[in-house]
Parts: structure tokens; sequence; C-alpha cells
């Protein structure tokens, strides 16, 4: 007993081991729940069930920094939640890319769904890692914040002044000519299964392809680890707490991904939600000078201005855009 208490006691990146347990416990429970009992069977997913998931995920996040403030205090739950806003808000972009891989490939949407959820698990991974390489920077070399800064006041001033968003060529994608040169590929899609064996033409061998969902999926991970290169450096801009960034990062993406459903169809209406993502990564990126030039942001300063900045650009989107639901209205009339 006395050796298991050690061990759920001893620090581990900063946190307490049974700290992490707990939030694994939770995000493997989340997980089991979603392809074990919701979605055992391949089933497209209406924007009804997609908010409905997403609040669901949604609830656990807000609830998890709860119990983040009453073990931890104050201040890293209000860094969870900037943390749990910003990547959110910096993922949104992710889905036009989903959805023109999607396209792509011609993925029906009752297997996008299961896309999705295995790329969660390449994201799981991808993120420890990235973050963990991320923090052992931070801890050796605290000018490397510095450097994170300047990249994202880079990032916000080019984002706002892009005038035009650009379409990744897929078909040109350096990832996927490598897969298609070095793995059988078949043409056609077979069924929700990721690889199948099919027989050689004038023999009796079968030997393993992968399919188009394979190939969905790996692209998937690939726009995530592009988008990440913005994230990760924004949240160790909020904190540099190893387990609140990871923790946000998580609940951030599996929340997003259940809201892909209802995202994908209303994306057209945010207009203005680049300049507010802009504007977030300007003041993150400010702030990490502020902070060695004046003193520490307080956590709940950066909540709320985060916070208020994207509601804008998302209300003043759907203010400015009401003229284009009507009309998308009258043309599914029509």
């Amino acid at each position: 007993m006395t050796a298991l208490q050690t061990f759920l006691f001893t620090p581990f990146l900063g946190t307490s081991t049974w700290l992490w347990l707990v939030f694994i416990v939770i995000v493997v429970g989340l997980l089991v729940l979603d392809l074990g009992v919701l979605h055992r069977q391949d089933r497209e997913i209406e924007m009804r069930e997609s908010l409905l998931l997403y609040a669901g995920y949604f609830s656990v996040g807000v609830l998890f920094g709860v119990w983040v403030w009453f073990e931890l205090g104050a201040q890293p739950a209000l860094e969870f939640y900037t943390g749990l806003l910003v990547e959110q808000s910096l993922s949104m972009d992710n889905v036009f890319v989903m959805a023109m891989i999607f396209s792509f490939f011609a993925i029906p949407r009752r297997y996008q769904h299961r896309v999705l959820f295995w790329g969660i698990l390449g994201v799981v991974v991808l993120r420890a890692i990235m973050i963990g390489v991320g923090a052992a920077l931070v801890q050796h070399f605290a000018w490397v914040l510095y450097l994170f800064g300047a990249f994202l006041l880079f990032t916000g001033v080019k984002m706002a002044l892009s005038k035009d968003d650009g379409h990744p060529d897929l078909a040109n994608n350096p990832v996927l000519r490598f897969v298609r040169r070095h793995m059988r590929v078949t043409d056609q899609l077979h069924g929700r299964h990721f690889f199948v064996r099919l027989a050689q033409p004038g023999t009796d061998q079968a030997v393993r392809y992968a399919t188009p969902l394979f190939l969905a999926l790996v692209l998937i991970e690939l726009a995530d680890l592009v988008f990440a290169v913005d994230s990760v450096p924004a949240i160790f801009a909020i904190t540099q707490d190893p387990f609140i960034v990871y923790t946000s990062n998580i609940f951030a993406i599996l929340g997003l991904r259940s809201l892909y459903f209802a995202l994908a169809a209303l994306m057209h209406r945010f207009v203005y939600l680049k300049y507010a993502l802009a504007m977030v990564l300007i003041f993150i990126g400010c702030k990490i000078f502020w902070h060695g030039l004046v003193g520490k942001v307080p956590a709940g300063v950066s909540l709320g201005v985060t916070f208020g900045l994207l509601l804008g650009g998302v209300l003043l989107s759907l203010l400015r855009t009401r003229d284009k639901k009507a009309n998308h209205t009258d043309a599914d009339q029509a």
C-alpha cells in the first residue's frame, strides 16, 4: 500500500501521477462510450446529434476544470479554461480542411465519424510528443517562450492581412504521394475498412491494400499536426504547466471532433472569425513580452479578453451573414 501511495503521489511532469491517471481514465471512458456504445454502427450524424455530443464533451471539460480548481487552485483552472477556449478556436479552420479531405476522397457521411474517432487516437499521441518537447525546451531554455511569442505575433498579423484563405492541393500532397508509392491502395472504398485483403490478378494469393478511408485518416492527422504548430505555442504562452496544456488540448479536440458535423454546415457564416483569431494570437504573443517587461497578466484577464474577442467575431459574423442564411434557406426550399 505504501508503494502504491508513493507511486500515485510522485510528480510526473510537475503534477501528481494520480491526477494524470484520473484524466486518462476519463478520456478512455469517453472514447469507449463514443465508439463502443453510441456509435457501434456506422451511420450519418445529424446536426442535432452533433450538437448534443459536443454539449456532452464540453460539459465534461467544464467539470474537469472545476475539479482542477479544487485540486490545484484557481490560477491553473483559469489557465485550463483559457487553453480550452484558445485550442477550440484555433482548430476551427481545421474543420474546413477535414471537410475538403472527405469531399476529395468521396467519403460517405456514415463513415466520417469512424475516421474522426480513430484520428483522435493519433492526436493524443502526437500532441503528447509535441507538448513534451515544448515543455522540455521551455524548462531548460526560457528564451524559447519569446520565440513562441514572436511566432504568434507573426502568425496573427499574417492571418489578419491575408485576403486569400487558400485551399490545399490534396492531389499533389507529398505525404499522399509517398503513401501511394509505398503502399498498395485501392481506388474504391470497401465499406468501413481502412485495409482489405484482395487477390492478385491471375493468382490465388491475397495481399493487403489500404483504402481511401485510410488515406483520409492520414491527411486528417497531418492537418492536425500542421494546426498544432500554432495552437501548442499559443497555450504555452498561457501556461507552462504540461498537465494544463495537455488536458486542455485533448478536451478541446474531443469536443471539436464531435462538433464537426454541425460546424461543417455553418462555417460559411463565420466570415470574421479569422480576424478574431488573429487578434487572439496577437494578444497572446504580446502577453509574453508584457510578462517579461512589466509583469504577469492575470489569468482572469487573459480568459476574459480571449473570450470577448472570439465572441465578438462570432456575433459580428452571424449578424453580417443573415442574408446568406436567408439565401441558403430559399435555395434549399426551391
